[in-house]
């Protein structure tokens, strides 16, 4: 292993001392939740030593804690506790999968995951070894060729689960959804919490999705990824060592390694384990334009007409919550936008495609009999419910009144969706769907009348998310759903509401999880109209297209706050070549549509997405080799040239595939890059 040079991170962590025998660098934090104290720090059997380097942990764990192996059990082999009810023994299953992947499973005795392990052919060629010390205290995933890929020190009690592994660089990447400001990561004792949330991008929060996947860059050039495949509530600790430390409050540690040995090659094995990405429909590889706020659909057909009118390439519109008969699903204005089944059938004749937003909660105030959605989903029962596993759960969102919502893990529930929809489209022609809300959002912290007090809805740990809550803005963890509890299903409800919508065209969900790629597009949520989202927007394009999602991109010109003529410009260019390239912003806030501006911006805006059409015959064959062979489709600079250290830290630009290179301008009244 190769330790961080203490001057790189800007810190002197120094040597051991007699009473902090474990240097600042290699320390693993033995309390994670806020407020540590020398009295609580040693009541758990840890080390405490003080420490006035920003965020490092002055309570840590001695270097002899954790869980030793032994045969197929691991025994506790310390008095350390971090929350009492620790587990012992726990089982460890290797498999040893293809030549580059290897699955490990730890788990307690007779119990088992929500999600399946991925089938597999089994080799006997594989490129590393898996080797477990003398004194049985680690384990390591060694690639046979070079290095190796280190595993020590796990914690297991009720609802807490800890691994603590050491990497081989500080190349690192990955971890979502998050915003982050630089592609790869710093490593000076930062926690990501993810757990999916109705968030928009803020630096360190959770956000709208999970995906516990990070991939390094070696020394020598080589990369390796990791997955924890997990929907439980957790976070991740980076440290300068540099080591990781995982903390899940439960399922099982459920983790799978890829070999590479490329940067592309990790990411190809990703896919293959948890499913190529889906190949999209070449239209929905145009230019997008969106709203909230168009009062009217009068004000849809200015918008559309004065793109036309400056000859703006251009093939699909999208239509927000305003087309909606008071935000219900599944209705349309027949006021504010009467005419708009006609003119959807207008636009296909114009060669557009139209794509509607659906959110997954259901108004439940409704006159009986007048409200299809709400009255099928009864009959069929295909709500969420509350923890007695039989009375819908009651929240609050967009439509008026209070609403329920579906359970997508139910396949009843998808039978209901489907038929929605189809029936829907016999209304309105449209051509794609857009999953909003899906994590799933709620503006009570749980529903009526509130979350019992119980060790579901208030763990002893809470990982760090926003609010250290697991009911904010979302359902009570004790909430019942035909694969569980919320508490273990919570953050697979954006991906199953996509595998419910099927085989459309197009699918753009807010939510994901591992494997969303499979069925739908993503978008990096509301962001602000601020040059430097416009620079994060980039970091969060390649993060998605190392998670298996590659046709992303966030809001050109932003969506929150008023835009500003040059930055919208610079966005509309870099915007051009991202994977899904579309102009969003919020109710309230100035147009801000290509043609708005006027002229000179038209004819700017036109020459860069004149370059994008040009380019998508490759771009589109770049998503055919995602879809068979699971290769990136946007990646980074570093992925080209993995041996040029420089490259490591770039996201200020980056590539189409192998062969076409974006290098924007990032900064307000710069004319260079």
């Amino acid at each position: 292993l190769t330790a961080v040079p203490p001057s790189a991170l800007g810190h002197s962590y120094g040597s051991s001392t007699e009473q902090c025998t474990v240097p600042v660098a290699r320390r693993v934090d033995c309390h994670p939740q806020p407020g540590a104290t020398q009295e609580n720090c040693e009541a758990r059997g840890c080390t405490w030593c003080a420490t006035d380097i920003p965020n490092a942990p002055s309570c840590f764990f001695s270097e002899d804690s954790g869980y030793g192996y032994s045969l197929v059990t691991l025994d506790k082999r310390s008095t350390v506790s971090l929350f009492g009810n620790d587990i012992s023994p726990i089982v460890m299953d290797v498999e040893f999968q293809t030549k580059d992947r290897l699955r490990f499973k730890v788990s307690i005795l007779g119990e088992d995951a929500i999600i399946r392990p991925t089938p597999h052919q089994p080799t006997i060629d594989a490129n590393y070894d898996v080797e477990f010390s003398p004194d049985s205290s680690r384990f390591q995933v060694k690639r046979k060729s070079t290095g190796t890929v280190p595993l020590v020190d796990m914690f297991f009690s009720n609802q807490y689960l800890q691994i603590t592994t050491a990497v081989p660089s500080t190349s690192v990447y990955g971890f979502g959804e998050q915003e982050h400001v630089s592609f790869k990561h710093n490593m000076d004792f930062v926690t990501y919490g993810m757990f999916s949330r109705d968030q928009a991008p803020t630096p360190l929060a959770n956000l709208y999705g999970v995906h516990p996947f990070y991939m390094c860059v070696e020394d020598d050039s080589n990369a390796h990824g990791v997955l924890l495949l997990n929907s439980n509530a957790q976070d991740v600790s980076l440290s300068p060592n540099p080591s990781l430390t995982f903390r899940t409050i439960g399922g099982i540690l459920d983790f799978y390694v890829f070999l590479g040995p490329t940067p592309e090659n990790v990411i190809q094995q990703y896919t293959e384990a948890i499913g190529r990405p889906h190949m999209p429909a070449y239209w929905s590889l145009g230019f997008h334009l969106s709203r909230w706020g168009y009062p009217s659909l009068d004000v849809v057909k200015e918008t559309v007409e004065r793109m036309h009118q400056y000859d703006i390439p251009f093939d699909v519109q999208h239509f927000d919550i305003d087309y909606m008969d008071r935000r219900l699903d599944f209705t349309y204005d027949k006021t504010n936008y009467a005419g708009l089944p006609e003119y959807i059938k207008e636009l296909k004749t114009e060669g557009m495609h139209s794509v509607i937003i659906l959110d997954p909660f259901i108004s439940k105030d409704e006159e009986p009999g007048t409200y299809r959605p709400y009255d099928l989903g009864q009959e069929m029962g295909v709500w969420i419910n509350n923890s007695d596993g039989v009375t819908p759960a009651i929240g609050k969102s967009l439509p008026p009144g209070y609403s329920v919502f579906p359970d997508y893990t139910n396949p009843r529930t998808v039978e209901w969706w489907t038929q929605l929809c189809l029936e829907f489209k016999d209304v309105l022609d449209y051509d794609g769907i857009w999953i909003d809300m899906n994590e799933p959002s709620n503006d009570l912290t749980g529903q009526l009348p509130g979350c019992a007090a119980n060790d579901i809805n208030n763990p002893p740990y809470i990982p760090s998310i926003t609010g250290r809550s697991l009911s904010q803005k979302t359902l009570c963890p004790d909430s019942k759903t035909y694969l569980g509890e919320h508490y273990n299903t919570h953050s697979l409800f954006g991906c199953v509401v996509q595998q419910a919508t099927g085989k459309r065209a197009f699918v753009l969900s807010r939510s994901t999880f591992v494997g969303s790629g499979k069925h739908a597009a993503h978008w990096l949520g509301d962001n602000n109209s601020k040059w430097k989202d416009m620079h994060y927007s980039i970091i969060g394009m390649l993060e998605f297209n190392l998670f298996g999602i590659p046709f992303v991109g966030a809001d050109i010109c932003g969506f929150n706050s008023n835009t500003t003529y040059e930055l919208c410009l610079r966005w509309t260019q870099l915007g051009s070549f991202y994977p899904f390239s579309r102009n969003h912003n919020a109710e309230g806030n100035a147009a801000q549509d290509p043609a708005v501006f006027g002229a000179q911006f038209a004819k700017i805006a036109r020459s860069a997405l004149r370059i994008r059409y040009s380019l998508l015959p490759y771009l589109y064959t770049l998503f055919f080799e995602s879809h068979v062979h699971g290769n990136t489709v946007v990646r980074s600079l570093m992925h080209e040239f993995t041996s040029d250290q420089q490259t490591h830290g770039i996201d200020t630009a980056f590539l189409w595939g192998p062969a076409f290179m974006v290098a924007p301008v990032l900064q307000e009244a710069s004319t260079i890059i």
